[in-house]
This record gives structure tokens, C-alpha cells and sequence, in this order.
């Protein structure tokens, strides 16, 4: 009996982002206020597809470093150093 081989193809051939283009994203997320995925565009130095900046944000959201809302992107993520020296600096309740 002779066996059938089965070639799965990909459903959605989409490009994955470079740790440069995490961190160039990061980088404007991170000098920046509120913005929207337009003006996040604008903003960065070179030209990212579409589905690579979606995939991007949505690491950046599931590692709790930003947060989507109806208004925009906002980067939330506090550096370590920073929280200590706010910790440093704040009342003991």
C-alpha cells in the first residue's frame, strides 16, 4: 500500500520582525505620548509592513509593554531603575 505524503502549506505567509524593528517600534512607543497605528507610522524612521508593526504590537501588548485602546497606543512599561528610584522616593503607607 503505497503511503501519501502531506505538505502543509502555510495559510498566511507573513514576514516576522527583526529584533531591529522591535526595538526601532519600542524607541518611538517610548519618546512618544498617546498615539494612533497611523501616527505610529509616521513616526518611525523607515517603513514597516503592516502585518509586521500588528505582530509587533501584539507583543508588545501580551509582554505588558504597551496598551491598545480606542484612542491609541500607549507605552506603559516602567524600567526597573526607575521603579526603584520612584520606590526610593514614595511614602510607606
Amino acid at each position: 500500500m503505497p503511503q501519501t505524503i502531506h505538505i502543509k502549506e502555510r495559510e498566511k505567509l507573513t514576514h516576522s520582525p527583526t529584533l531591529n524593528t522591535i526595538l526601532m517600534v519600542e524607541d518611538v512607543l517610548k519618546n512618544g505620548d498617546l498615539m494612533t497605528l497611523a501616527e505610529l507610522k509616521n513616526k518611525l524612521p523607515k517603513k514597516v509592513m503592516h502585518q509586521t508593526l500588528l505582530q509587533i504590537l501584539d507583543y508588545l501588548q501580551f509582554s505588558g509593554k504597551i496598551i491598545i485602546g480606542t484612542k491609541g497606543i500607549l507605552w506603559i512599561f516602567t524600567e526597573k531603575k526607575e521603579l526603584n528610584e520612584l520606590i526610593k522616593r514614595g511614602t510607606e503607607v
